[in-house]
């Protein structure tokens, strides 16, 4: 895990599926859950599911609010 892939987690949308267009960190853990059961997808999406996941189960979702706070100071530049 590398300080991109967590940025990626508040800046990315989902691109498919019933949560299109949230944010990766905003989808919800039965969501993530259910990937985890049936498989991520290949690629760098897959990759940053299984760590959201990963955050999610463990409760560490709160670690990415101060990078949701860099996110939108960038967006606000």
């Amino acid at each position: 895990m590398d300080q991109e892939h967590l940025l990626k987690l508040v800046s990315m949308t989902m691109p498919f599926g019933k949560y299109k267009d949230r944010l990766l960190a905003d989808l919800p853990g039965h969501y993530l859950a259910w990937f985890a059961r049936e498989g991520f997808p290949h690629g760098e999406l897959g990759a940053l599911l299984a760590l959201m996941y990963e955050l999610d189960h463990n409760a560490l979702r709160q670690l990415l609010d101060p990078l949701r706070q860099l996110n939108q100071h960038r967006q606000n530049r």
